[in-house]
Order: structure tokens, then C-alpha cells, then sequence
């Protein structure tokens, strides 16, 4: 606690500058995710508090950021959609989300995965990063030039056509016969309500609009619809959105102290109500506290949660991976070693109570992080007193933030998903080691990597783009390293060199008694060659010596490799001997009972001299 107010002005300064920083951020991600900008700097206030008080880096500000947006923005849409277009109805599944998402942060610091997330390969994390990059550009283009697909009429039209199909579909779903619980067939439910009232003129317009969003929604929709959208740009808008984005990168060349996105956003948002222009405003901010959403536990089960695990372990990770990078920038900066696992258990509570209140999930914010320390920020404090300062202006400032222009959120976002592209990962590409040969193609393992998480994230899915890009990675670093390994690993026929101890060996018992070394691992990549061994003994010989001092690793692949080949010299009643047994292989063939029940110990010597006395002696009949 001491600790705490040791640096009560600078820590004051610090979150002070933070918060402004963190507003038309908070604001614009809010917007861009869907739920609107209450959402946003709901998830600011708390997580920026609770991740402070409870999280294991002093001077981390964290809150919404722009890879968690971006995640979130697609389970929201998502999510709407199959709730008939209605927020209302899709927002506890979608804080049933984020609400997992916390509880799985938790229990990733709970049982010390905070160590672990740094083995998150770069590509992947370069692949996703610009992806987001790519997904805000795009997707925020549409409201800079001030075109919404939803108020659009004509492209509105145009689906409802699909209309009575798709609410006959779900209400076929959703609606069940009071008598046996099952779902009606469609006669059954044309004749059991008023079809024309189901079909109204307000439901067919607003499932039109639902449908409309839909197929603009995302990178591929926003590109469907921008010939269209061109058509008819809307000057007003559009000069909202370059003028905010002119300020931001110029106002920087003039200073860095104080934040550029709140000069842009509160100049762009005067001139819009001092000369009274007719542009469009961002969704109304309520004022007051924030309200706890109890209606996330009603109905609230294991059944109905679990479709979500996946999505919510997807936030989780990456909100992780988010906040301990910025915690290494944090480090660096301030000389200081942040505590990963309190790290993640600051997060996933500062992301539970967000959830609980409305709020969009976050992260650590390197950006904010970084003005916080420049400004004087060195204790937890800095970052709560940020979240405090958010809750403050919500209380008094609500009503005047709800004026501001949605252009110039637009032309925020678009400069923030132009910071967010990995250029350091894309300049290397031309440098790195084509070390993969795919067909004719030789590429580079890391590029393939980024490149694939990057294209389907864009174009499909950020959740299951990071899921195969891990398991590419994974598979492609195994190849790496097997085919590394297996260079080191000296497995050669049985006309090998002796090794120095065995010139001992009777020349006359070298027919009866064969001697195969192991040199290095014996592992998948290596195992094809040791399986032919029972194949090149020789008929006259009826003693295998397997000299294992060099077997420095043996993997679950080589163990069976292993074993069949103990079995085939078995069946040809060889006698096998083995020689200085190291302690990992000993273990695995005890665990599978290749030991005793293939070799016994009195089999196993702890070197070659030992075993050399025995061929000595129990070989008679040959030695003179």
C-alpha cells in the first residue's frame, strides 16, 4: 500500500494523460465493435482499474485496443445475426463471451500460462497484426465517406425478397408446439399465426436491413459494396474523416505531449457544432452509472455457454498475448520485470467486470502505456486513476460526447489500423531463408506463416486463422527441427567403425555378435533407418550388442521403433545385449515393459567392457 501513493504526482500526471489518450479510443472502438460507444469506454473504466489494481506490470494501461476490437466486432456480428438483427437479444450471449474470456485470463494466470505465451510463434503474431490493420482500414472506409449499407434503400430492397424465407425459417426454429415440444412444420405454422402480421411492414424492413448489414459486413462485404458506396460519398463525412486524420499525423510534427486523436477529436467535433453542419453523430452515450447486466445468468448454463469456449479462448489468448507484450515494452522502458501469471489475473478481472457492465474486452495498450511513463507514471495507481478519470468524464460529458461526429471516429480508427500493421514483419520478407519447397515454389516457413493468417483473417475468420497458423507453425517448426536433429542423429549400417573399446573384440566372435551404435536422438525423424536393423543381421550371427551411450533423447516414435525392433530380433531368437542405458530412454522402455520384458536388466550392462567379459565367457565355443 506504501508502494502505492509513493509517487502520488507523477502517477496523477501520468493516468491523467493516459485517460485523455484513452477517450476517442475507448470511443471509437465502442463504435467499430457494434455495441456502440457506451461499450467502449465502459471496458476503458474497468479495465483500465482493475487490471491496474489486480495485474502484475506498475505502469500498464490497458482497455479496449484495436486486435481485441477487432476479434470482438466479429462475435458481436455474428452473434446479432442469428438473433434476428437485435442487439437487444444477441447482447448476453455476447457478454456470456467476454465474460469466459475473463474467467479463462484468470485461470490462465491461476496455473502460470503467463510464461508460456511468449512461445506464440512471430509470424503468427506479425500475420494477425496486419491483419487487423487491414480489417479497420476496410471496414472504416464506408462510414469516412459517410455511406451505411442499412440506410441505403435501395440496397435494402434488395433483400426482401430473402425476407419471408428467413423469418418463416426461424420462426419454425423458435417456435414450438405447446402439446410435445417439437418444432412446427411450416403448414402447421402458416395456419397457426397471422402470416401478414409476422410479415409486417416494420419486420420485413428491419430483416431487410439485418440482411443488408450482414452482406456488408467484414473486409469482403466492405469491398462488395464500395463501388456502390463511391457512388454516393458523402462530401460533408468525408472532409470530417481527412481532416481528422491530417490533424493526427500533423499535429505530431508540431508536438508529441500532447495526444493528437484528442486534439483531432475535440477541434473536428467544435467545428462541427460551431458551424452547425448536418453530419451524422456517433449512437447516443447514456449518462449515469453504468448497469450491471444481470440478464447475462438468465438462463444461464453449461449446454448454453458451450458454443462460445472457443471464441471466448480465442479473446482470451490474444488478450494475453496483448498485454504481456506491452508489458515487455513497459520493462524496458522503466528497468522494472513485470509478474506475468498476477499479469493475466489482472486482466481477466478487469475483462470479467467490464463484461458484467456492458463493456467490450481490452488489453494491455502499449501506446497509453508508454504516455503514461513518459508523463511520470511508475505505480498501479496511474493506471487506476485513468479509469477513474474515464468514469468521470461519462458522468459529466456523456451528453456533449454523444455530438460527436462518427467521420471523425472513422478517420481515428483509420490511423489506428495503419499504427497496427507489422511493417518490420512484412520489410523482412524479401530477406528471409526460402527454407520450403512447395511444387515448383520455394518459400520461406515464416512468410507461408504470416501469409496465411494474414489472408484468412482478413477474408474469413480471426479465430480460426490464429488456430490453423499455430498448427502450421507447429507442424512446420517439428519438420525443422527433425530434420536438424536427424543430421545429428548417427544411425548407420552395420559395417560401422568400431568405436575405441570395442578393438578388444575377438576377431572370431564378430560374425556371431553384431554391434549397432546410437548416436544422438532417436526420435520421428530418425526412426526409418534403426527399424531396418533385424532386417541386416546376418544369418550367422545370433547376438545384437545395441550400444546406447550416445542416445542422448528418445521420443514416443523411437520408443515403438524400439520395440518392433526388439520383437523382429526376438523372433529370430537373437540374443540382444544393451550398454550404457541413459536415464531418459530407460524410463520410457520401463513404462511399456521393453524392459524386463523384451531385455532383461541382467541384459543391460553399464558399459562395454562389462558386456564384453560376458560374450567372453558365454560365448565359448567360438573363443580361443
Amino acid at each position: 500500500m506504501k508502494e502505492l501513493f509513493s509517487n502520488i504526482k507523477g502517477d496523477a500526471f501520468g493516468g491523467i494523460t493516459a485517460g485523455i489518450v484513452a477517450l476517442p479510443l475507448a470511443l471509437a472502438f465502442g463504435v467499430s465493435s457494434g455495441l456502440g460507444p457506451s461499450a467502449g469506454i465502459y471496458g476503458a473504466i474497468f479495465i483500465s482499474f482493475f487490471a491496474a489494481l489486480f495485474g502484475g506490470t506498475n505502469t500498464q494501461i490497458s482497455g479496449p485496443t484495436a486486435p481485441m476490437t477487432a476479434v470482438s466486432m466479429v462475435v458481436i456480428a455474428s452473434l446479432i445475426a442469428t438473433n434476428n438483427g437485435s442487439v437487444e437479444k444477441a447482447l448476453p450471449a455476447i457478454l456470456t463471451v467476454f465474460l469466459l474470456a475473463g474467467i479463462l485470463q484468470i485461470a490462465f494466470g491461476a496455473i502460470g500460462l503467463g510464461k508460456y505465451i511468449r512461445y506464440i510463434p512471430y509470424p503468427v503474431v506479425s500475420g494477425f497484426m496486419t491483419a487487423i490493420g487491414v480489417i479497420i482500414l476496410v471496414t472504416q472506409i464506408l462510414p469516412a465517406i459517410g455511406y451505411y449499407p442499412k440506410e441505403d434503400t435501395n440496397f435494402v430492397n434488395k433483400f426482401e425478397s430473402q425476407v419471408e424465407e428467413v423469418v418463416t425459417t426461424r420462426s419454425l426454429i423458435n417456435t414450438k408446439n405447446n402439446k410435445n415440444g417439437k418444432s412446427l412444420n411450416i403448414e402447421d405454422y402458416k395456419t397457426s399465426i397471422d402470416h401478414t402480421v409476422a410479415l409486417s411492414d416494420v419486420i420485413r424492413n428491419d430483416e431487410a436491413k439485418t440482411l443488408a448489414g450482414k452482406e456488408a459486413s467484414g473486409v469482403i462485404g466492405a469491398l462488395k459494396v464500395l463501388p456502390r458506396a463511391i457512388k454516393q460519398i458523402n462530401w460533408l463525412e468525408l472532409l470530417l474523416a481527412l481532416a481528422t486524420i491530417l490533424i493526427i499525423y500533423g499535429f505530431k510534427r508540431v508536438t508529441t505531449k500532447i495526444p493528437s486523436t484528442l486534439v483531432a477529436l475535440l477541434v473536428m467535433t467544435a467545428i462541427a457544432l460551431a458551424f452547425n453542419l448536418d453530419y451524422i453523430a456517433i449512437p447516443e452515450i447514456p449518462g449515469g452509472l453504468p448497469e450491471f447486466k444481470a440478464e447475462i445468468f438468465s438462463g444461464f448454463s453449461l449446454r448454453s455457454v458451450t458454443p462460445y469456449i472457443f471464441t471466448a479462448l480465442t479473446l482470451a489468448l490474444l488478450g494475453s498475448i496483448d498485454s504481456l507484450l506491452t508489458s515487455v515494452v513497459a520493462d524496458n522502458m522503466t528497468k522494472t520485470k513485470h509478474k506475468p501469471n498476477k499479469e493475466l489475473l489482472g486482466q481477466g478481472i478487469g475483462n470479467s467486470i467490464a463484461a458484467l457492465f456492458g463493456g467490450i474486452p481490452g488489453a494491455g495498450a502499449t501506446i497509453r502505456t508508454v504516455v503514461n511513463i513518459k508523463s511520470g507514471g511508475k505505480t498501479k495507481l496511474s493506471g487506476m486513476i485513468a479509469g477513474v478519470l474515464l468514469f468521470i468524464i461519462l458522468l459529466v460529458l456523456s451528453p456533449l460526447a454523444s455530438k460527436i461526429p462518427a467521420a471523425v471516429l472513422a478517420g481515428i480508427l483509420i490511423t489506428v489500423g495503419i499504427g497496427v500493421i507489422d511493417y518490420k514483419g512484412l520489410k523482412a520478407i524479401p530477406s528471409l531463408p526460402k527454407d520450403i519447397k512447395i511444387g515448383p515454389l520455394k518459400l520461406s516457413s515464416e512468410v507461408l506463416i504470416m501469409m496465411v493468417v494474414l489472408i484468412l483473417s482478413s477474408v474469413w475468420d480471426l479465430v480460426y486463422a490464429v488456430g490453423i497458423g499455430l498448427v502450421l507453425a507447429s507442424l512446420l517448426f517439428m519438420k525443422k527441427i527433425g530434420d536438424i536433429t536427424a543430421k545429428q542423429s548417427i544411425i548407420k549400417p552395420l559395417n560401422e567403425k568400431p568405436w575405441d573399446d570395442e578393438f578388444d573384440m575377438p576377431s572370431n566372435l564378430k560374425e556371431e555378435v553384431v554391434i549397432k551404435h546410437i548416436e544422438g536422438p532417436l526420435f520421428f525423424g530418425s526412426t526409418a533407418s534403426f527399424q531396418q536393423l533385424a532386417k541386416q543381421i546376418p544369418s550367422t550371427s545370433k547376438t545384437v550388442v545395441i550400444r546406447m551411450e550416445k542416445l542422448t533423447y528418445m521420443d514416443q516414435s523411437g520408443l515403438y521403433a524400439m520395440e518392433d525392433v526388439l520383437f523382429d530380433l526376438k523372433k529370430q531368437d537373437i540374443n540382444i545385449l544393451m550398454t550404457g542405458v541413459l536415464d531418459q530412454p530407460r524410463l520410457l522402455m520401463e513404462r511399456i515393459d521393453i524392459i524386463p520384458d523384451l531385455v532383461s536388466e541382467n541384459q543391460i550392462y553399464q558399459n562395454f567392457d562389462t558386456c564384453l567379459e560376458w560374450i567372453k565367457t558365454n560365448i565359448k565355443d567360438n573363443y580361443k
